[in-house]
């Protein structure tokens, strides 16, 4: 399989530039072979393109293509830090869904994320996963997603 960076350019897709931080963190840290992610938002080009929860204003199929931008945007914090080409595993996703308390779909909104990384990655970016129901997220977000990858 092509490099994640062919992939990526293989699927038309071009790598966002690291989100910067809303508060007192760091987009991605490396622990030994590992790379944590921040939690990223779904900003693009450094807007957010919707608002409020899924299930009462917003439609799983937007907050689905939120949760593929979100772990896009992870995937620029972890190049910047590491190189995209370095990753040799996804390991798990977390993905948090601001949802309205009848909505019951987050894993299949989740899928945005992981369904990219499959895309990208093949086998290696089969990943365990949390898919979470909150109250609410930054900015009002629908969707944010964290990553931890294992790298060479």
């Amino acid at each position: 399989m092509a490099t994640p960076l062919a992939r990526l350019a293989e699927l038309g897709i071009t790598l966002p530039s690291v989100v910067p931080p809303l508060a007192a963190y760091v987009p991605a840290v490396r622990s030994g072979s590992l790379v944590f992610t921040s939690g990223q938002l779904p900003a693009v080009d450094g807007a957010i393109p919707r608002t409020g929860k899924v299930g009462a204003g917003v439609s799983p199929e937007d907050a689905y293509l939120d949760a593929r931008q979100c772990a896009l945007n992870a995937l620029a914090a972890v190049d910047a830090l590491v190189g995209l080409d370095s990753v040799v595993r996804v390991v798990k996703v977390v993905g948090f869904v601001a949802s309205d308390p009848s909505f019951t779909g987050q894993p299949a909104v989740v899928n945005g994320a992981s369904e990219l990384l499959g895309e990208i990655f093949g086998d290696t970016g089969r990943h365990a996963r949390s898919a979470v129901g909150v109250a609410a997220l930054p900015l009002d977000v629908p969707v944010e997603v964290e990553l931890i990858v294992e790298v060479a």
